[in-house]
């Protein structure tokens, strides 16, 4: 990739490194890049879980680059790539997890980015913001859709409204965070929480995002209903797999698996 976006295997983990100085503010080209790269971890068998976190340890993301937007014309209607902005907060139907390893403070765009993970791993002095209203835009790549979801409704008004920031601790407080940790053990940790999600069986990973994604609007019983009644292709070729088979005859022999994804 270029410089702006950097990307490195460690097996079936991969992680992405936004390095945009001074704020890794994400413009047009860099959102398209990052869309590929989201893509490409999408349909790549090798590949489970993906880390995304910034170069620094002040600024995970400043969000959309208000620079090339004021000097170059960039505006929302402009082509961000597959994923929508930043690649990420706009993919619905991606079936790995992405953790969100947060080095600083998270912006706009940027805190938009974490609440489209699964995970989010926050250094201890991270905060998180979204000041749309002072600049005359809205916070609308995942904003107001997605932080109105996961804290209480007077928490993500205040926030929206007024811009104020909420730090690591006030975000592990409401369930927005998982782990606050020291700066120093941020990508330690991630990566611990990526290689647990990597060694387990691939199918039963993805069946999990699959579920819980499809049956966010139902009811108890008709969330039971729809996965009894086959409505996830993962989850029926998880049941039918060759893996399916291996957990169970693993546990048996005390061994760990060998997982195929299939």
């Amino acid at each position: 990739m270029s410089e702006a976006v950097k990307t490195t295997i460690n097996g079936h983990i991969l992680e992405i490194t936004l390095d945009r100085p001074k704020a890794n503010a994400i413009d047009a080209k860099t959102s398209r890049e990052l869309g590929d790269v989201f893509a490409s971890f999408k349909n790549d068998d090798n590949l489970r879980v993906a880390i995304i976190t910034a170069a620094g340890d002040r600024i995970f993301s400043g969000g959309w680059d208000l620079k090339a937007a004021a000097t170059d014309g960039e505006n929302e209607d402009m082509d961000y790539g597959v994923g929508g902005f930043a690649g990420l907060t706009e993919v619905f139907d991606l079936n790995k997890p992405v953790i969100a390893a947060v080095n600083g403070t998270a912006v706009g765009g940027g805190f938009e980015i974490a609440l489209a993970c699964d995970i989010i791993v926050a250094a201890d002095h991270a905060k998180f913001l979204l000041p749309e209203t002072s600049v005359g835009v809205m916070a609308d790549a995942g904003g107001v859709q997605r932080l109105p979801r996961q804290v209480p409704y007077h928490i993500a008004m205040d926030m929206l409204l007024t811009g104020r920031p909420m730090k690591a601790e006030e975000a592990a407080h409401y369930g927005l965070v998982n782990y606050v940790v020291p700066m120093e053990d941020l990508m330690t940790v991630a990566r611990e929480i990526a290689q647990v999600i990597a060694d387990g069986a691939p199918l039963s990973v993805q069946a999990i995002k699959e579920v819980v994604r499809g049956i966010e609007d139902m009811s108890l019983e008709e969330a039971f209903k729809a996965v009894r009644n086959k409505q996830f292709p993962i989850y029926e070729k998880m049941l039918h797999s060759e893996d399916h088979i291996e957990g169970p005859r693993a546990f048996a022999e005390k061994r760990k698996p060998v997982w195929k994804g299939r």
